[in-house]
């Protein structure tokens, strides 16, 4: 008998080890020290990281046919595990399966990656006719610190519209923090810090939220379904997907020894999950002329022309790869004689005669005479604007001066193939499209029933967008969702409109300084039109640099006009030494993350054995900025000369510890090491 209790408890132990269901959980590992330890018995889930939990009691909820169903509600749950291979990388997907008992099976889907310091995690419900517009993904406890009052939390806008800021701020007691699609919370000081955000922005607009109940512990809540008119711009909830199987987004879940790295990782984890549908861009970093800097509404043949005219004769060296365009943006229907293109078509010509690359604007989901009346027929069909309109809890969606229209529509797709071919036929080589977030917006019906929520209509209209321009022109978005644009387009605007001052310096650099890593999600990001007006050389050298540390350089100065700007456009815009910096057409990466509403005085960018540091003075006295090597990463005795590319003069590299800037003064160091 005893010897058969033996043989008993011997084949339950090796039935423990070696199959995929455990009483006692799951111990899953990813990256080099890291694991889950997740408890079938519980369904939740600890984070440890190199020995120390990062994450407590972590799972999933879904609200489905109006039933909020969770990951821990179930007594019994099935383990399957396997081994899988994608464009991210390798590791072993876990599924943990519940059903409810009315008849929903839950899974949890959980992708440990062997090769990177994160893992993905998703929820997904299947059953019949199932409905939710809200799906938790993720719900927890960080607990990285003893004490996270001293922690940053990162704010990122859905979009770049309302001359929104991104913030990043220290957690405070009892007050929530959310932000769109992806958050990271840090210490500056050290850089350790999570970073966790969305992977797939097809279906759901997700928010990331955070409350500090207690100093040890973060509650964070990863909501798939959230809309707000503060951050998503949206009037009503969010849409219902709807089917036999309903998934959520795929979130990343990472705790790294630098944030910075962390996010930079999360924007090449997007573009590897969401390919590009947009052609890959093999041409030369864009630089140019937008009209909208200053010339705006008073665009016309005559002076648009002369701005070629300037760019040909006295800015002959603001090219790269011998390439630069000027772009026509609002007004340009200035030239048009009802639906006579010619003169368009004309400058188009000119500007190609000149050696230059036309460019055009256009906003294609938005409707800027609504208040004309609703029997107005859209160009290219046989529609009415009033047809198009993207319908909202019975109303409409006007924002910034404009009506949504609907994307799924026949009518807003023929005004797009119309509009589009006609600017192909004039010879436009790039396209500035804008004010795309009213594409995104919820509607209570959208012309497709197989169309229900904002993202949806989206994918739908830039997809549709994207194949009347059949590869014909670049692609610059300007207001646009910040992840879900990636896939469409080549260049994307960081901030909103910024011009001329040093406060347009600082707004422009808080999105650089919080959302760089934009650069590897996209080809390029951009500063928006550099103006320099009648501002002081210090202010003029600030806006420049802005650019240049966003990685084009995009400008916007009436040069059809006599000014100032002219001879300081001819100084600053044909500098070889700082449109070299800008050939790769990446950002600089910030060197801090904790300046609220405000940017980062320092930036650093790597170039071989090239170290470019670009310091900036917001404020209306003089400072000093500190050079803290360490901080920089660089090691000091490794250097081995230093020049300020805006003086032009060798700095002494010995105990070379701070910069005197002036106010509103910025300089770009050049650091050559060994």
């Amino acid at each position: 008998m005893k010897n058969l209790t033996k043989v008993i408890c011997l084949y339950f132990t090796l039935f423990l080890l070696f199959s995929n269901t455990s009483v006692f959980g799951e111990k899953i590992p990813f990256g080099k020290n890291s694991f889950i330890d997740y408890k079938t018995d519980k369904g939740t889930f600890d984070v440890f990281v190199n020995g120390k939990p990062v994450l407590k009691d972590g799972y999933s909820e879904v609200l489905v046919n109006n039933e909020m169903i969770s990951s821990r509600a179930f007594n019994r749950r099935t383990t399957v595990k396997k081994n899988f291979k994608n464009d991210i990388g390798t590791g072993q997907h876990y599924q943990f399966t519940g059903r409810s008992k009315s008849g929903v099976t839950l899974i949890q889907s959980v992708f440990a990656y062997t090769n990177h310091p994160f893992f993905v995690i998703k929820v997904s419900v299947s059953g019949a006719a199932l409905s939710s517009n809200q799906m938790f993904p993720l719900r927890g406890k960080l607990t990285a610190a003893d004490d996270l009052t001293g922690q940053t939390s990162l704010m990122v806008p859905f979009d770049n519209d309302t001359f929104i800021s991104y913030r990043a701020n220290l957690l405070t007691m009892e007050k929530e923090h959310v932000s769109s699609e992806v958050t990271s919370v840090y210490d500056n000081r050290t850089r350790k810090g999570y970073v966790i955000g969305t992977l797939n922005h097809d279906q759901w607009k997700t928010a990331l939220k955070t409350l500090l109940p207690v100093p040890q512990h973060l509650e964070l809540a990863v909501e798939c379904g959230y809309t707000s008119y503060e951050l998503t711009r949206d009037r009503s909830a969010h849409g219902y997907l709807k089917g036999n199987s309903i998934a959520s987004s795929g979130i990343l879940f990472g705790y790294f020894d630098d944030w910075r790295t962390g996010m930079e990782s999360y924007a090449k984890t997007v573009r590897e999950t969401e390919k590009p549908i947009v052609a890959n861009w093999t041409g030369a970093t864009p630089v140019g002329w937008n009209s909208w800097g200053v010339m705006q509404e008073k665009l016309s043949y005559e002076k648009v022309t002369q701005v070629v005219d300037f760019f040909a004769e006295n800015l002959k060296g603001f090219r790269t790869g011998n390439v630069a365009y000027i772009d026509l943006d609002s007004y340009w229907d200035n030239l048009l004689k009802g639906n006579d293109y010619s003169a368009l078509k004309k400058f188009a010509d000119y500007c190609k005669s000149k050696g230059l690359k036309p460019g055009i604007y256009w906003a294609p989901f938005t409707d800027w005479g609504f208040q004309g009346g609703s029997n107005r027929k859209a160009p290219g069909s046989d529609f009415t604007f009033g047809e198009m309109w993207t319908k909202v809890d019975g109303g409409f969606h006007d924002f910034d001066g404009a009506r949504a229209l609907d994307p799924t529509h026949p009518g807003t797709q023929k005004r797009i193939w119309s509009v589009i071919s006609n600017l192909k036929a004039c010879g436009f080589e790039m396209i500035k499209i804008d004010f795309l977030g009213h594409a995104a917006v919820e509607s209570t019906q959208f012309y497709n029933p197989k169309v229900s929520t904002g993202m949806q209509a989206y994918r739908v209209g830039m997809e549709y967008l994207l194949k009347c321009l059949d590869n014909k022109m670049l692609i610059y978005a300007a207001i646009s969702p910040s992840l879900a644009s990636g896939r469409y387009v080549q260049v994307r605007r960081i901030a909103c409109d910024a011009f001329k001052s040093i406060k347009d310096t600082e707004y422009t650099l808080n999105s650089v300084t919080n959302g760089w890593w934009q650069t590897y999600l996209y080809h390029y990001i951009d500063a928006d039109h550099v103006v320099l007006g009648n501002e002081g050389e210090a202010a003029n050298i600030s806006r420049t640099l802005s650019a240049i540390v966003t990685g084009t350089l995009i400008v916007g100065d009436d040069f059809s006009a006599n000014g100032p700007w002219k001879a300081n456009a001819q100084k600053l815009f044909q500098d070889q030494d700082l449109l070299q910096i800008i050939r790769d057409g990446k950002a600089f990466k910030p060197v801090d993350g904790n300046r609220g509403k405000s940017a980062s005085n320092q930036f650093i960018k790597e170039q071989g054995k090239v170290r470019y540091v670009a310091l900036f003075n917001y404020g209306n006295s003089s400072a000093i900025a500190p050079i803290d090597y360490s901080r920089l990463g660089i090691d000091e005795q490794s250097i081995v000369s230093i020049e300020d590319l805006i003086s032009h003069l060798p700095m002494n590299p010995v105990n070379y510890h701070q910069q005197a800037l002036q106010p509103a003064q910025a300089t770009m160091l050049k650091i050559t090491l060994k």
